[in-house]
């Protein structure tokens, strides 16, 4: 078994062991992936990217030649997410078949070495909201980190993706107006706004700092070596990276883990599904709900405002010409 880490992810690969490389032409693996990662001007983008790729490198082997990588590498990445739920799954493959796609036009790869593995099916899920009682006793419990229950909050005030909020710098920061200027979907600079809640926290989560990622790791970044980050995800004060999404993720789903119901924890994502959904329940209107998530498109809020049975029941009830008269 070998364990490669490249940059902040930590790789562990086992057999079925990846076939022996063919004689080929051209870059390695690991020079096509660092291209390709590149040519990506969306950092949200790269670093979700990054992750998956970093384990074709170490399936593959980093002098692996590009031209020669087959479908059992694929497989062999794939098979880290085999029990993962539908959504992580496609994410990954999702990075594997851009890759391919880039590949292929730069005439990389002649071959399409995705071509066995398949997009899944998202189960249907019931109400992915997380009630606001609940919501509200992990942000303000005193037993959670400052930086945890800051960032929880603010994801949920904003409604903004996970990505967008964690590679916020202090620069970004608009305190006044309560707002931060985000690289959204696409790489369009937008930005979000929170409420009085996160107004209050985040000048104690700064604690006077002027640069470097809001949201900082609990460590120093290395100085050298294949872990080190970039410049600008280091904070020039203290030296601690930038808190990653794994990270992130994992604590929010232990933190959470007891008062969810099935006890698995909830995601990050979710925070935005329930700041949607709540304001829906409240009686937002569908363009207010896309101004306040950005999304390009109507059709895509379709997921967030599905309020269920009580409310056609309700709308249906209020709406009936015939009803009862109400007393003055």
């Amino acid at each position: 078994m070998t364990c490669i880490s490249v940059e902040n992810f930590a790789v562990t690969t086992g057999p079925p062991s990846p076939p022996e490389p063919a004689p080929a032409a051209g870059p390695t693996a690991a020079a096509a992936v660092e291209r390709f990662l590149d040519s990506l001007t969306t950092t949200t983008t790269r670093a979700g990217y990054a992750e998956t790729l970093t384990r074709l490198i170490a399936a593959a082997g980093a002098q692996f030649p590009a031209a020669a990588l087959q479908p059992e590498h694929y497989a062999a990445v794939m098979a880290r997410w085999n029990t993962a739920v539908a959504a992580t799954w496609n994410r990954h493959l999702s990075a594997l078949v851009s890759f391919t796609t880039w590949a292929q036009r730069q005439d990389l790869l002649a071959t399409n070495p995705a071509r066995r593995l398949q997009r899944r099916k998202s189960a249907r899920r019931g109400d992915r909201a997380i009630p606001r009682t609940r919501l509200e006793s992990l942000f303000t419990d005193p037993a959670h980190a400052l930086r945890e229950r800051v960032l929880w909050r603010l994801l949920y005030d904003t409604a903004a993706r996970a990505e967008e909020i964690l590679t916020l710098n202090v620069e970004d920061l608009d305190l006044e107006f309560r707002r931060a200027r985000v690289v959204s979907k696409g790489g369009a600079i937008e930005y979000v706004h929170w409420a009085t809640p996160t107004a209050r926290l985040l000048p104690r989560l700064l604690a006077g700092r002027t640069s470097g990622p809001v949201f900082l790791a609990d460590r120093r970044a290395p100085a050298s070596g294949p872990r080190t980050p970039a410049a600008a995800d280091i904070d020039p004060a203290t030296g601690r990276g930038r808190l990653s999404y794994p990270r992130a993720e994992y604590l929010f789903k232990t933190a959470s883990a007891q008062l969810d119901p099935h006890r698995q924890g909830w995601t990050l994502h979710q925070l935005r599904h329930s700041a949607l959904q709540h304001l829906a329940q409240a009686g937002r209107t569908a363009p207010e709900l896309q101004a306040k998530s950005r999304h390009q498109h109507l059709a895509s809020l379709g997921r967030y405002v599905r309020l269920g049975e009580k409310t056609s029941a309700r709308v249906t009830a209020e709406a009936d010409p015939i009803q009862r008269r109400r007393p003055r």
